[in-house]
């Protein structure tokens, strides 16, 4: 019988042929089956609720027919899996009388449906939790399941069954974790321990005892030797953040999680010990003031990081001494004007500090006239905590000649009388008004501190218009022109500070940028710090409009941007103005690095700079990548051991620069698109680059030895490798058919002496060990699946090339006329772009 056949479908059937007065449970299947392979679900789902409405007993015909089924653990989704969801769903859209819980017919439904459970695939847990209300019966067969699973390594499908039945009661926390854990699926996890405030507790100690000093986790792998594990995610600070997040997302308390919170805590005292005492980018006062509740750790962060005594409060200094380690007697340097640092063009009375409903009423239209142009910043408090985003203290806007400082706990406290509703008004007013321009710097970040801080503002906060990020001129600015002087020094400006000095020439002094906001009144130099931040957005913006071509941006400012575009990726950037002189920047004398050619510059990154290395070694230049078990200590190894200069977008680059010296390492910027990463590298480095060093070197592997084959040669090791009884079988390597459409692009004309020509050898027969399949002497095997067929019939194509390091074939198409075009600014004598290999 065809059970596909209209006239002899199941549902017709004699309901004596079955035992439960309904449908052959067989028969019921093979019909929907035959629907199910069609994927006309709709039918298919007609098809199963008329046959529910047949069926006397549709609990027992559900288990008959998926004791008939013999679908369980195939790929993809389940028919049986589908059906038990429909009766779920046809049971509570059509009541019918049937077994409740404590019936003695129930039971041994329950018993064949846990069974089920222990032999069937995850997806039946739900609906037959569900329909046989298992959750009071005896699971006993479902825990001895569970454990053999565990015992099998099979841990995800362990954790997820004993979640969706809900027996974390009756199995061991750490037990079900652990495994997880260290294979980085903490989303499972999360799920496991959900609404369980006991067990995340108890998840959250066992996760902060990992975090002691001196714990080595691989103690706990050894338990494991079957286990893929993520070592790189189980360092002390990497689960460190994973405690922080669990800690604020199940609203537990921090204490319970003493290691990761001392950890936190020294984190944070280094980074102010570092800004305070080495960087010198902070005032002795904030750093104080920071450090004085934690008087312990900051004396154990002082040991460590052998911080001068002299600089130190008189109670961290006791502190040190009880210790009983050895003292310091280094001094840091002291304090010094900052006239090298950006100075605040008005006069001090024409800063104001605004906290009530009158200061408001009284400014209200300077800060509201229309058509004129404000900086606009915010400041908090740092915050080292487990919490959220930190409440905002202070709102600057700045117009010309006047700077205003909005007190925003004090406008927006109920205690305020007619101040918040007055404060409320005139931000969004402000924010929304499109006639005045709302210049900031990554500005995005800051208004949605605003609006999480202050609710009444989150609407006007969406509701921006006419806001202008210098940001993302910024990066045009860096793109196009070489980094600025120290951009790779320990103390180099950053960030706003870094732009001030690229258009005014005097970076912004950051001494009181960590200092306690929340503190009423402000100090003196704290005033004229949030002023100064305010208005030399103002002086940015008047500079880059009266000169856009010294900047290398486009004449009309400000053009049109999006609220925080500078901050999504792939976000399109303003186009770059050409410069009329040669395209590559001219180093002054003085900072002038001796020039090298691309095939001679020599780097190593870290895995971080996988985008980076790959467009470097498009360009011509030799580049390691480091694994991702590997770390700071082996880049520095290679560099001094190969010559190499590290290019690192990590932490760690002041440990870095001291191993390998001066001008060996360079801080990448990670805000920046790999190209344009590259580009800064190879102004910063004076690297010299022409068209021919583009693809001398195969991106993949780095190699730079290729072999030239022909046309004729390459269809032969292509028909070779997808003959029958080849390897893999037919069609394994090559599966592009006849007629369909290449990948490649199509061949552009080249100019005259520009096209591509690669110093290579043609590929002879004493270079192929095999030809099936295709194999170089060196073992490398050619990855001929990469071709398209459309390539091997292109007219004009004559030859391919193969990398000798990866076996990676090439062919001439109109890549390298669009990377000519994209590095043409830094590439020497460029000619117009050419064609290259795809």
């Amino acid at each position: 019988m065809d059970p596909g056949d209209p006239e002899e479908r199941p549902a017709a059937a004699d309901p004596a042929a079955d035992t439960t007065g309904g449908q052959d449970p067989r028969l019921f299947l093979q019909t929907l089956q035959t629907l199910w392979s069609t994927r006309e679900l709709r039918q298919l789902r007609e098809e199963a609720w008329k046959g529910f409405a047949t069926l006397d007993d549709p609990l027992a015909t559900l288990l008959d027919m998926l004791d008939a089924s013999r679908g369980f653990g195939g790929q993809g989704p389940s028919l049986e899996a589908w059906v038990a969801r429909e009766l779920e769903r046809w049971l509570q859209a059509q009541p019918r009388p049937g077994p409740t819980q404590g019936d003695p017919a129930l039971k041994p439904l329950q018993v064949r449906a846990v069974r089920l459970l222990t032999e069937g695939p995850l997806s039946l847990v739900e609906p037959l939790v569900s329909i046989f209300q298992l959750q009071d019966a005896d699971r006993s067969p479902v825990l001895a399941h569970i454990h053999r699973l565990h015992q099998e390594g099979k841990f995800k499908e362990a954790i997820v069954l004993g979640t969706k039945l809900q027996l974390q009661a009756d199995l061991d926390v750490e037990k079900m974790c652990v495994p997880l854990l260290l294979q980085d699926k903490v989303d499972l996890v999360e799920r496991y321990v959900d609404s369980l405030p006991h067990l995340q507790r108890r998840l959250l100690t066992l996760m902060d005892s990992w975090c002691q000093p001196g714990f080595d986790i691989r103690v706990v792998t050894r338990r494991y030797p079957h286990v893929r594990l993520r070592l790189e995610r189980l360092s002390p600070r990497a689960l460190g953040r994973q405690v922080l997040r669990l800690l604020e997302q199940f609203g537990l308390d921090p204490a319970l999680c003493p290691s990761v919170l001392a950890q936190q805590r020294l984190a944070a005292l280094r980074y102010l010990c570092y800004k305070r005492l080495v960087e010198r980018t902070m005032s002795q006062e904030s750093w104080a003031e920071l450090v004085q509740d934690d008087v312990a750790m900051a004396a154990q962060c002082a040991l460590d990081l052998s911080l001068p005594e002299e600089r130190l409060p008189a109670t961290v200094v006791a502190e040190m001494s009880q210790l009983r380690l050895q003292e310091r007697t280094a001094k840091a340097p002291s304090e010094h004007r900052r006239d090298d640092c950006y100075q605040l063009p008005i006069a001090r009375e024409d800063i104001y500090f605004l906290a009530s409903w009158e200061d408001l009423a009284r400014h209200e239209d300077a800060l509201l006239q229309p058509g004129q142009v404000v900086g606009v910043d915010l400041e908090w408090r740092p915050s080292f905590g487990a919490g959220g985003r930190p409440q905002v203290s202070l709102m600057q806007v700045a117009v010309a000649g006047r700077v205003f400082l909005l007190d925003l706990p004090r406008l927006s406290s109920p205690a305020g009388g007619q101040a918040p509703q007055a404060f409320s008004q005139l931000v969004s007013r402000l924010l929304s008004d499109p006639s005045i321009t709302k210049l900031g710097y990554g500005m995005a970040g800051d208004l949605r501190s605003l609006g999480a801080s202050y609710p009444a503002l989150a609407q006007a906060v969406r509701k921006l218009q006419g806001g202008l990020d210098l940001l993302q001129a910024h990066r045009q600015m860096r793109v196009a022109d070489r980094p600025a002087p120290a951009v790779d020094g320990a103390a180099g400006p950053r960030g706003l500070s870094l732009l001030v000095q690229q258009v005014l020439g005097k970076p912004l002094d950051k001494t009181q940028q960590l200092s306690n906001w929340d503190r009423r009144p402000l100090g003196e130099e704290q005033l004229v710090y949030a002023a100064a931040d305010a208005y030399c957005l103002l002086e940015v913006y008047w500079a880059l409009c009266r000169e856009p071509a010294r900047f290398h941006l486009p004449g009309a400012l400000p053009w049109s941007l999006g609220l925080g575009c500078s901050e999504r990726r792939g976000t399109q950037e303003p186009p770059l103005q050409k410069a009329s002189a040669s395209p590559r920047q001219v180093r002054s004398p003085e900072d002038a690095a001796p020039e090298v050619p691309a095939q001679a510059f020599r780097v190593v990154c870290d895995n971080m700079l996988g985008g980076l290395a790959r467009t470097l070694r498009c360009l011509g230049v030799d580049v390691r990548v480091l694994h991702s078990g590997e770390d700071h200590r082996q880049a520095a190894e290679v560099a001094r051991q190969e010559g190499r200069v590290i290019l690192t977008a990590g932490l760690p680059y002041h440990k870095l620069r001291a191993q390998v010296g001066a001008g060996r390492c360079l801080a990448v910027d990670c805000s920046l698109k790999a190209q344009q990463q590259a580009k800064a590298v190879i102004r910063h480095f004076n690297v010299r680059v022409t068209p021919a060093d583009i693809f001398s070197r195969c991106q993949a592997c780095n190699c730079d030895q290729y072999l030239r084959v022909s046309k004729d040669v390459m269809k032969q090791l292509v028909r070779l490798s997808v003959q029958p009884g080849g390897p893999g079988g037919a069609g394994s390597e090559a599966p592009h058919r006849d007629g369909e459409q290449e990948t490649g692009s199509a061949l552009e004309e080249a100019p005259e002496g520009c096209t591509y020509d690669p110093p290579c050898r043609w590929l002879e027969d004493t270079d192929l060990q095999t030809r099936v399949p295709a194999t170089l002497a060196n073992g490398t095997r050619l990855q001929l699946a990469g071709i398209p067929a459309g390539v091997l019939r292109r007219p004009g194509l004559q030859h391919f090339y193969c990398c000798t390091g990866c076996g990676k074939v090439f062919w001439e198409g109109s890549h390298l006329a669009r990377v000519t075009s994209n590095f043409q600014e830094v590439l020497e004598g460029t000619p117009r772009p050419a064609s290259g290999p795809s």
